[in-house]
This record gives C-alpha cells, structure tokens and sequence, in this order.
C-alpha cells in the first residue's frame, strides 16, 4: 500500500507524494504524505529524518494531482499529510502540517 509518486515542477524542483500506512495505533487507515525538496531523493531524506525509516519510492504509480502541489508549495515547512479513506474518494479534510502526524503517532 506505498503507492507514490512525484512530479517535476519547471524550475527543477520537485514535489513527493506517498501513501503511506498510518503510524497510530489503529493501523485502519492510511495517509497520504506530500513533499517538496530539490530532488527525490532530499525528499525522502525528510521523511526518513522525522523518523520515517522504511519509505521508498518506487516507480510513479501516483503521482501527486495539480491541487496537492499547490497545496505543498503553499505550506511553509513543504511537508503536509491528511488521512485517505480505502474507497479512493479524495478526503474533505484539510492538509496538515507533518508535525501534527508526528504528534499523534507519539500519543498513541
């Protein structure tokens, strides 16, 4: 269930998204993680620093959509998450910043 992606922005730049399996404890549902970093691979650094050990990218299954880049770019730190429902219906909820996942993951 690590489907992912990237994109390539025009001034080389790029922009990571991963679905990622839920880090609190209920494990029902998944998340799905955007970054903006200089390269692919700086970007799944910034995951792997905030602990996230075991996150690859492999191929560009899904890649993130026009609005999940604006959403990332519009994000001070260039790192945001909200949950993704099993069905494949985009959430209404809004992105998060990484910190408040982190958070969570801790609490429970």
């Amino acid at each position: 269930m690590t489907a992912g992606g990237f994109c390539k922005l025009p001034n080389g730049m790029v922009v990571v998204a991963l679905n990622l399996p839920s880090p609190t404890a209920d494990g029902s549902s998944a998340v799905r993680v955007l970054v903006h970093a200089q390269n692919r691979a700086r970007a799944l650094t910034r995951l792997r620093n905030l602990g996230m050990r075991a996150v690859y990218l492999r191929g560009n299954a899904a890649p993130p959509t026009p609005d999940e880049i604006t959403a990332v770019l519009h994000h001070p730190d260039g790192l945001i998450w909200r949950t993704t429902p099993d069905n494949g219906v985009t959430p209404l909820e809004l992105w998060r910043p990484i910190r408040s996942l982190l958070r969570r993951s801790a609490a429970a």
